[in-house]
């Protein structure tokens, strides 16, 4: 379930794309993401990086699309997105708070959050996030720059590095566990 709250504005935000207005699209992930944050908030949990900041992010481009440059084309939009979501999460580990520490620390026990390696993990995972949206954003600027390619090539990119980047935050520390020794449940598994 956790894993499905974390990615339904960027789902919701990929099929709106596809069947209505970008403004439109991006407005309602805002909201998406908003309603994430505030299902922490009653849930009694911390507001989140990745979502508050793709909240900031989907409105700014909401407004810059209702304000500046309505015709801003549908691959503008997406590869804004992609590289607002590659400076969150590059700006979370270069703040030493890794956007993927705070799911981490809500869904662990304290002894398994102070052990060594923890972490790093984190930067691991969370640097495994950020190449699956520079991979993103690569595909929608060669898109930008060959628009003889198919669009389907950028969505095949965007599912195959999206779906890397959950199969690995999954694996990674099942790995870890299996090298380590560490106790099951050191790192959360998606939901």
């Amino acid at each position: 379930m956790a894993i499905f709250l974390i990615l339904a504005p960027y789902g919701a935000f990929t099929f709106l794309m596809l069947v209505t207005s970008a403004a439109v699209s991006v407005f309602a992930a805002s909201a998406i993401c908003l309603a994430t944050v505030a299902i922490d908030v009653a849930r009694g949990r911390s507001v989140k990086i990745l979502a508050l900041g793709s909240a900031i992010l989907f409105a700014a481009i909401g407004l810059y699309l209702a304000l500046l440059d309505p015709a801003l084309g549908t691959l503008g939009v997406k590869l804004s997105v992609d590289i607002g979501i590659f400076v969150i999460s590059l700006g979370s580990m270069l703040v030493r708070r890794p956007f993927t520490l705070q799911y981490a620390l809500e869904s662990v026990p304290a002894e398994t959050a102070a052990m060594p390696g923890f972490r790093y993990a984190n930067y691991v995972i969370t640097g495994a996030w950020t190449a699956a949206t520079l991979l993103m954003a690569a595909a929608n600027l060669v898109l930008l720059y060959i628009p003889g390619l198919p669009l389907w090539s950028s969505l095949a990119v965007a599912f195959a590095a999206r779906n890397s980047a959950i199969y690995f935050t999954k694996w990674y520390p099942e790995y870890r566990e299996i090298k380590y020794g560490t106790p099951s449940g050191t790192l959360p598994a998606p939901r």
